[in-house]
């Protein structure tokens, strides 16, 4: 059980939460369920007992000031604090601070990014309670969309669910969004299934780009090319095209290089948090290129991304020339 639900049934809560990781909805859950708890569903509406900070300007200061200001007709003051950057900058006044909470005042920072070494997360950790929302594994995924779908009267294949999970991804906020659309196209029916996934479901763009990774191995430059600028199309920068590009090219050398070791795939999918599925997608795509091949690729990206950087070149072109390149010749035998 997640700490904080712990807290909550206990009702014994600790003075200070930092929260932080990529799973956002989970993260966005946690810090609702947890603020609402705090001040008996006031985090929700106007509350001079309840305070939001957020972004890199935060004055510690300020917030230090209020912490030491004692609620107004409740037992607690609760302050929220987002993205302040202060896990990754230095934040000395507050790691001073921490320490010597008072107990009328509950703290709840939440972050994308941490540094574990720093002096703010130890005061934290050591105070109160820290939690990451890591990304979620496929098996823990896939048991929570059967519980989705088990409350709403529906059921789903085994196949139908690698499809769904094909082109949403692992991140829980897209699977919530997707999901939902689900099942109100299905409203009448007991069963999803294929047509329902593909008639509704939004292909992310991380799967144009394993599309269009999948085209540059099987040389067709076109089918490349003409899925490049249907990203275009839907407004997607060409400079994170190609970043997106990059993270494949890391993602498949280190897919075959796990392999070559002898990892097994379940837990290469979870070094990799990908589904195990999608690492047998990526390790046949990974054989259309040598190592070597992958090793110039990125190399080529970096190249081509300071070249936009440093003005020399426009970045549309950047990308056209990374797929052009790498989908015209035939990969070399030798590896």
């Amino acid at each position: 059980m997640n700490p904080i639900d712990e807290h909550i049934k206990s009702g014994s809560y600790a003075p200070v939460y930092l929260l932080y990781g990529e799973e956002r909805y989970l993260l966005k859950q946690y810090k609702d369920k947890l603020s609402d708890a705090l001040t008996g569903g006031a985090a929700s509406k106007d509350d001079m007992n309840f305070t939001v900070f957020e972004g890199k300007d935060i004055n510690p200061k300020t917030v230090i000031d209020l912490a030491e200001t004692l609620p107004f007709f409740a037992s607690q003051r609760v302050i929220l604090i987002r993205e302040s950057g202060f896990f990754k900058n230095s934040c000395e006044d507050l790691a001073d601070y921490v320490p010597q909470l008072p107990e009328t005042t509950r703290m709840i920072f939440v972050e994308t990014e941490v540094d574990k070494r720093g002096r703010l997360y130890k005061a934290v950790k050591k105070k109160g309670e820290v939690v990451e929302f890591a990304t979620q594994t496929e098996e823990v995924i896939t048991r929570w969309i059967l519980s989705r779908l088990k409350k709403e009267g529906k059921n789903i294949t085994a196949p139908v669910m690698r499809m769904f999970l094909s082109k949403t991804g692992l991140d829980m906020g897209t699977i919530d969004r997707e999901l939902e659309k689900l099942i109100c196209y299905a409203w009448e029916r007991d069963v999803i299934d294929m047509t329902d996934v593909q008639a509704v479901v939004t292909e992310q763009i991380a799967n144009k780009i394993f599309d269009m990774i999948s085209a540059v191995v099987e040389h067709n430059q076109k089918k490349a090319l003409d899925l490049y600028y249907d990203l275009l199309t839907l407004k997607e920068s060409p400079m994170r095209i190609l970043y997106l590009l990059n993270k494949q090219f890391v993602r498949l050398l280190h897919l075959r290089d796990m392999a070559a070791r002898g990892i097994d795939q379940r837990s290469m999918a979870q070094k990799a948090e990908i589904p195990e599925f999608a690492v047998r997608r990526n390790l046949s795509q990974a054989k259309g290129f040598t190592m070597e091949r992958m090793r110039g690729a990125l190399l080529d990206g970096a190249k081509l991304e300071e070249a936009v950087k440093t003005g020399r070149l426009n970045d549309k072109m950047a990308v056209e020339l990374f797929l052009v390149k790498y989908s015209a010749a035939p990969e070399p035998t030798k590896t």
